[in-house]
């Protein structure tokens, strides 16, 4: 059965940690101020089962103003909001806040909970329709209600099956995504080491898993040495779940509150995002600045505001960011929230030229909340599957018509079609410059359609109907070798009547040929060049093959000699040519024989 975790959220002094106490028997409180004070400060934990068998683990958070950075630390990875308000109090201030913050993140699974209803049972109805008022445009206006006393018992039977109602109609979270825990606790035990805790959303965690370390201080990989969840040693752990990790490869100064522990290659790592306001008062008259909360982490960000709606974030420290996600938005210094986002682009384009600005806000405005992979495809030309992946973009089994999957890069047909247009282009362009050029090198065709990678160079070459031979780009189809043409057709009849007679150097230079025309021939294909400028015609190595083959085997270079009618001079570098190609191979120093 499913496991679930469910934050606390209201005004302080509302009973949130007595309603956690009174629901699990576990003390949430764990600090001796918070006990001494009634006031929580940090983080508390606990858990319980339901009714139906259900396990359920609870995530206590501060109320007062003062700590809205660690309610929404608590708040921020949980996908469940138990909302608190007390009946004889109603709604206050840091109400407000909390809802803004539940807004924010886009929680829409929960229940809304009237505590002290003893103290003013009356009000319990007023009071509940308030909330629901106050809780209008978030994903709670609908929750269920209860009302209950945690001191007398009344309510709390019903707010269990209430909760058991809730998770079972929770989404399922994948146990196969990849892995994204936030840190909220580090601290050290006794001949255990270090040891965090924070809430598993999604994927599963093993023993002596290797996750990414993204932090405030060090990065790097450590090694998941233990797992505890609920109180219980575990080899594995899904979501949704409470998580206790033993590390190993990193003490409790390098890893806090903020940090996360990722699936290594799976995130990427990010300062730079655009995204979308989705509540609150937006960018329009936004600070310069603002405190942008993601998981447990909160980063100083540089805000460049793309009109209302949109901006572009800097953040202080790269953090795993993906498009979908939600972001609370805090002025710095404000105990309000300033409002929420959602991240629309982890690897947004740079920003060089007048207007960039004005061009991107209506590129954002079109941009859909999910993630469309056809539209990131075509603003890039081309992508790696894997980095829009880590992007967080969804790769549909059955890709739109206009991407195309070459090898590990997604291409846009748009794009491809461009390319391979321009290296048509190109190459017939050196082809009338030289006649006797070999191709465009592959590197000087990379630069010049600016392709995001060399491995692309192929896919565009196959799309242009071109050939690509010895790291260059040429026609495929025969084009002549201007003033050469008569020297090298001269030469292919002699050498058809004489297949093994190579000519001499005096002769090539009375044909006209030199090097470079005897080179570009080779890249035609028209002739074969071995080494010591021993020329022959393509189609040689297999008529040797034909006489070698009727040789006793294995046979030496003289009897090789003979059997082809040539010289010394020919034979030795064909030869070396056949083993290359592994048509035959050497016996021993002074015999090969032919490969059956």
């Amino acid at each position: 059965m499913t496991m679930q975790v469910v934050a606390t959220a209201g005004h302080v002094d509302h009973g949130k940690s007595t309603l956690v106490r009174a629901l699990t028997g576990i003390e949430p409180d764990r600090l001796a101020e918070e006990r001494r004070r009634g006031l929580t400060i940090d983080l508390g934990f606990a858990w319980t089962m339901l009714p139906s068998g259900r396990e359920v683990s609870f995530v206590d958070v501060p109320g007062h103003e003062r700590f809205l950075g660690t309610m929404l630390a608590g708040l921020g990875p949980a996908p469940i909001v138990c909302f608190v308000v007390a009946a004889d109090e109603g709604w206050q201030a840091q109400s407000s806040d909390h809802r803004d913050a539940v807004a924010a993140l886009g929680i829409d699974q929960g229940l809304l909970v009237i505590t002290r209803a003893d103290l003013a049972p009356a009000r319990v109805e007023q009071v509940t329709a308030e909330a629901r008022t106050e809780l209008a445009g978030t994903g709670l206006a609908e929750a269920p209600a209860v009302a209950v006393s945690a001191v007398t018992g009344e309510g709390l039977e019903e707010l269990r099956e209430q909760l058991d109602a809730v998770l079972a109609r929770a989404r399922e979270p994948s146990a196969t995504q990849p892995v994204r825990l936030w840190v909220d606790r580090a601290f050290s035990l006794a001949g255990t080491g270090t040891v965090v805790t924070g809430t598993l959303p999604a994927g599963t965690l093993h023993r002596e898993d290797r996750l990414a370390l993204c932090g405030a201080r060090r990065g790097g990989e450590v090694a998941v040495r233990g797992i505890q969840s609920r109180g219980g040693a575990l080899e594995q752990l899904g979501p949704v779940s409470r998580a206790a990790l033993n590390l190993r490869g990193v003490g409790t100064e390098e890893i806090g509150r903020g940090d996360a522990l990722l699936t290594p290659g799976a995130w990427e790592l990010t300062d730079l995002l655009d995204v979308r306001a989705t509540t609150g008062r937006g960018f329009e008259d936004a600070p310069s600045e603002l405190m942008i909360h993601l998981g447990t982490a909160a980063v100083p960000a540089r805000v460049r505001p793309f009109g209302a709606e949109h901006a572009r974030l800097t953040f202080a420290r790269p953090l795993p960011v993906s498009v979908g996600d939600a972001l609370v938005l805090r002025a710095g210094g404000s105990r309000a929230v300033h409002g929420g986002a959602l991240v629309l682009d982890v690897d947004p384009p740079p920003l060089r030229r007048r207007g960039d600005g004005t061009r991107r806000a209506v590129t954002l405005t079109a941009m859909p909340a999910d993630a469309d992979v056809a539209l990131e495809v075509r603003r890039r030309g081309a992508v790696r599957e894997d980095a829009l992946r880590r992007f967080g973009v969804r790769i549909p089994p059955a890709l739109p018509e206009t991407v195309r999957r070459h090898g590990a890069w997604l291409v846009d047909a748009g794009a491809m079609t461009d390319w391979a247009e321009r290296l048509t282009r190109l190459v017939d362009a050196e082809q009338r410059r030289d006649e006797l050029s070999a191709g465009v090198p592959g590197k000087a065709a990379v630069d010049a359609l600016d392709l995001p990678d060399a491995e692309l160079l192929t896919a565009v070459t196959a799309a242009a109907g071109l050939a690509w031979a010895e790291g260059r780009v040429r026609s495929s189809a025969p084009t002549g070798l201007g003033a050469a043409e008569a020297g090298i057709t001269a030469l292919e009849q002699r050498l058809r009547s004489a297949p093994f007679h190579a000519p001499e150097a005096e002769d090539l230079a009375g044909l006209g040929l030199g090097a470079r025309e005897l080179a570009a021939a080779a890249a035609q294909h028209r002739v074969l060049r071995l080494p010591g400028e021993v020329i022959l015609l393509p189609t040689a190595p297999a008529l040797a093959m034909r006489e070698l083959s009727r040789l006793s085997q294995p046979f030496t270079t003289s009897e090789a000699r003979q059997a082809l009618a040539t010289t010394r001079r020919i034979a030795i570098p064909l030869l070396e040519h056949l083993d290359t190609r592994g048509w035959t191979r050497r016996v021993d120093a002074g015999h090969r024989e032919v490969v059956r």
